[in-house]
């Protein structure tokens, strides 16, 4: 047919009727996927034999007279067969040169036809000799062509193009393979080496599907096969892995499959706008603990796990197939052998004789540096005997010893804590990290499952007590070399979470399994009830210095009371360090680094002195002479000192640093009433954050002021204090930090804040209190249940009120406007971010700067509040 004739044959009717066959046959699709008994390959297969039909058709109708000269062919996962609702439609037309002129017109053709009737395919067209030069280059093309299918057109070419690409001309299997595994290696960087993310992508992430197809490649290419049925019949995989491997890869493409439905495009990322909709789909229903998400979530995670481990133990069997033949052995004890740089057991019934080699070798691979991992018959053997690891086992004494010698080692400890999770070992031991494994909190907070989340814990631990990384926390190294035994402080972080799920207060059943394992570990009472102390009180010190006023000598002498000791206040703060750090990439920062040595360091200071606290007075006095010789040295004569100082209460002194004083006494000396307000900026301060400074005149509403101009520049705001002077002054402060956690960086930026700032707090009533600005796709799919409490100061000056609640463009800025309609002024504020909510605490007077005394005052507050939060 030429391509006139062709051309008249495509109307705008025939188009019509092709796109509603195809909305039809989709809508046939989704209806059969909605069915029971469905199995996701017939799905699978029916839309890429529809497609192939299709195609057919359309060519037959444009190209037939070049078929002896053109090949359609699928490529990707289209030439797999497995094209999911939304997946992309990958063709290959191979041509022969000599033609290419006469059809390229019918080409063009059919190319806008296919756009035409809806199909958006990827189509690359090629000769033969492009081919084979592109594969030459490219693993990726290789990769692609490998799995190609002819669809229509020429035989000819495509089992040519087939011939000229094979193994034992291009690419051979040890070539492919290396760049497989390179690549492999590169893409799990991408997603930070782990698949437990809060929105994994199951097709590109660790254990996901991609995983799955290289092993499909790496095995065409080995046994020119593209049937993952072959690892099988030459024994690189038993019956029972084969099925592990293949129901996992089911349960993928049955959650792919219907997250396309859901997303209506090609997406492969479990988004929280997706997450309840497939937990519903696949029969989960909430719980007493554990929300039906979290239970689909769980599933996704154990299944990649799976993934994993097979992907892995299939990679170490291809790699000493491809290995140089001859074997370099070097003997380790009864049990184990280095060969080839990997170890092995030395007899296939080494864990059934010595079941308690399940742990030396572990112990092994810490101890030889030089082994580079587990040869693939010892991890299946490993994997096979993990029954042994029973309460006989658990029991036993020279297990009690290898594992503690493990935990004991100085390297390799959190190498090897992975490596026994992934093959099981772990959760055998301690049978309760079982039920953490591959458990997600339905949150923004946890960036983790808690299994990641609590090895997490044990590297960065790890971290504080190598000098090689004493430059990214110095205090924490500092602390840490006054710990007496280390791997108390690993089993604190092993333990912490570890009854996360089962109900009730995780803290306090998780000290019970501590002091458990360590009694039945021979640990005296004091390093049992050291263990069990440190897990039942994970939570005290991030919640002391993040909700709580740590320049007040009271709050201080509360916490230093609890903690009690020196030793038991080095293993809270570095437990609470690691924590914080392994629980969100985004949480930690200098600001919080700050605070948490802030707090160590006052503790430390009481605990010193054996809870015996100086009296206010003598601190502020201290603080005063501090200040005023820095004063000094910098030109300010005493009388200038007293004159601002004289106007400040003493309760200025104990709420900010030797250095804040300096520099806002400098400030306020060199100011006149006409310079009102002044407003100055410090964008890197010893806290890692901007401070802000404000001298003002007292007047309501400024805190609702600055918050609401502040969210609109799109600040942070981490800590607030407001300090009224004896003449109608306010020192306000302000820590801020840029949206992404950063510091602000630009000087243009910095003026920016200072002016606009400026200009509200010059004409309040004329600021826009609102923030429009948008909420984050993630934010939207969480809602936190307000939650109001009023304290009382224990020295009775301020009402403490406390509010949890979500995270929303412009809440601070909202609940400042309560406190302006209320005539209620805030001296000082903690702000606290936790994934999708606000954890806040406001210190309130009156206008006059007195404790609120009026219930009704406190009751409206509250009101308003929930008005506007709910």
């Amino acid at each position: 047919m030429s391509s006139r004739n062709a051309s008249e044959a495509i109307t705008p009717h025939n188009i019509s009727n092709i796109k509603k066959r195809i909305q039809q046959f989709n809508d046939e699709l989704i209806e059969r996927a909605k069915a029971d008994d469905t199995v996701i390959e017939e799905l699978l297969e029916k839309r890429s034999d529809f497609i192939d039909k299709l195609l057919t058709a359309c060519w037959i109708d444009i190209l037939a007279g070049f078929s002896n000269d053109i090949s359609l062919v699928a490529t990707g996962g289209y030439g797999r067969a497995e094209l999911h609702p939304f997946s992309d439609i990958d063709l290959l037309i191979i041509f022969d040169k000599a033609s290419f002129e006469q059809c390229k017109p019918s080409l063009e053709i059919f190319s806008t036809f296919l756009w035409d009737i809806g199909l958006k395919p990827g189509l690359s067209v090629r000769t033969l000799d492009d081919c084979v030069e592109q594969s030459n280059l490219d693993v990726t093309v290789i990769t692609n062509l490998m799995e190609a299918r002819l669809i229509t057109g020429s035989e000819h070419l495509f089992d040519q193009m087939q011939l000229e690409i094979s193994a034992d001309k291009i690419w051979s299997p040890t070539e492919f393979f290396h760049e497989k595994v390179d690549e492999q290696h590169k893409r799990h960087l991408k997603f930070g080496d782990t698949a437990y993310n809060l929105e994994p992508d199951i097709k590109e992430g660790p254990g996901g599907l991609r995983d799955i197809q290289t092993i499909q490649w790496i095995t065409q290419r080995y046994f020119s096969s593209n049937s993952l049925g072959e690892l099988i019949n030459h024994a690189f995989l038993t019956k029972s892995e084969y099925r592990l491997l293949i129901k996992g890869q089911r349960f993928l493409w049955k959650v792919r499959f219907e997250l396309h439905l859901l997303a209506n495009r090609a997406e492969n990322r479990l988004l929280f706008d997706y997450q309840k909709s497939l937990a519903l789909a696949f029969g989960f229903e909430d719980g007493e603990n554990n929300l039906a998400v979290e239970g689909f979530m769980q599933l996704y995670y154990r299944t990649v796990i799976d993934l994993e481990r097979i992907n892995e133990l299939i990679l170490q069997i291809f790699t000493e197939a491809l290995e140089n033949k001859t074997m370099d052995v070097t003997p380790i004890n009864e049990s184990f052998r280095i060969v080839n740089e990997y170890i092995e057991i030395t007899h296939p019934d080494t864990f059934k004789t010595t079941p308690t080699a399940l742990l030396d070798i572990f112990l092994q691979l810490q101890k030889n540096e030089q082994i580079k991992g587990v040869r693939s018959a010892t991890i299946r053997s490993i994997r096979e005997n993990l029954h042994l690891i029973n309460d006989n086992f658990r029991a036993n004494s020279q297990a009690q010893r290898l594992f503690l010698d493990i935990i004991r080692q100085p390297q390799g400890i959190t190498h090897q804590f992975r490596r026994m999770n992934r093959y099981g070992v772990l959760a055998a031991y301690i049978p309760a990290f079982d039920d953490i494994i591959g458990r997600m909190q339905y949150d923004l907070f946890h960036a983790y499952t808690v299994d990641q989340h609590t090895l997490f814990i044990v590297r960065n631990l790890r971290r504080f007590a190598l000098e090689k990384h004493k430059d990214e926390l110095p205090h924490c190294y500092e602390v840490f070399q006054h710990i007496g035994k280390p791997e108390l402080l690993y089993l604190a972080g092993l333990f912490h979470d570890i009854a996360k799920g089962r109900g009730g207060n995780h803290a306090e059943l998780g000290k019970e399994d501590a002091i458990e394992f360590c009694h039945q570990h021979n640990y005296n009472e004091y390093d049992s009830n050291l263990v069990g102390w440190v897990v039942q009180n994970h939570l005290i010190m991030s919640m002391t210095a993040q909700r709580k006023d740590i320049n007040d000598p009271v709050i201080i002498q509360k916490f230093a009371s609890k903690v009690g000791s020196l030793e038991y206040l080095d293993y809270l703060y570095l437990l609470t360090v690691a924590d914080i750090r392994a629980t969100n990439p985004t949480l930690w920062n200098d600001w919080k680094e700050s605070l948490f040595q802030q707090l160590y360091n006052n503790t430390h200071k009481l605990l010193r002195r054996g809870l015996q606290s100086s009296s206010q007075e003598d601190e502020i006095e201290q603080m005063q002479y501090q200040a005023r010789l820095g004063l000094n040295t910098r030109g300010l004569n005493d009388e200038k000192i007293d004159a601002v100082w004289k106007t400040i209460s003493k309760d200025y002194f104990s709420r900010f640093s030797v250095e804040d004083s300096i520099w806002h006494t400098l400030a306020i000396s060199s100011c006149s009433e006409g310079d009102l307000p002044l407003v100055l900026l410090r964008p890197q301060t010893q806290r890692g954050c901007a401070e802000l400074f404000m001298y003002v005149n007292d007047r309501s509403g400024m805190f609702a002021v600055c918050t609401a101009t502040l969210d609109q520049l799109s600040l942070n705001i981490l800590d607030a204090r407001i300090i009224s002077t004896h003449e109608g002054i306010a020192l306000i402060s302000f820590h801020v930090l840029e949206s992404d956690g950063n510091p602000i960086a630009d000087l243009s930026r910095e003026q920016l804040i200072v002016n606009i700032l400026r200009n509200n707090l010059l004409n309040p009533d004329q600021t826009v209190l609102t923030v429009d600005r948008r909420k984050s796709r993630q934010l939207k799919h969480f809602k936190t249940k307000t939650l109001i409490e009023f304290k009382e100061d224990h020295n009775k000056r301020y009402n403490i009120l406390e509010i949890e609640t979500h995270d929303e463009p412009g809440v601070l800025s909202t609940i400042g406007q309560c406190f302006s309609a209320c005539e209620i002024n805030v001296r000082n504020a903690k702000i606290t971010t936790t994934g999708a909510k606000v954890l806040d605490v406001f210190y309130l007077t009156n206008e006059n700067g007195e404790m609120i005394q009026q219930a009704d005052t406190l009751k409206l507050l509250e009101k308003l509040l929930l008005e506007k939060l709910s």
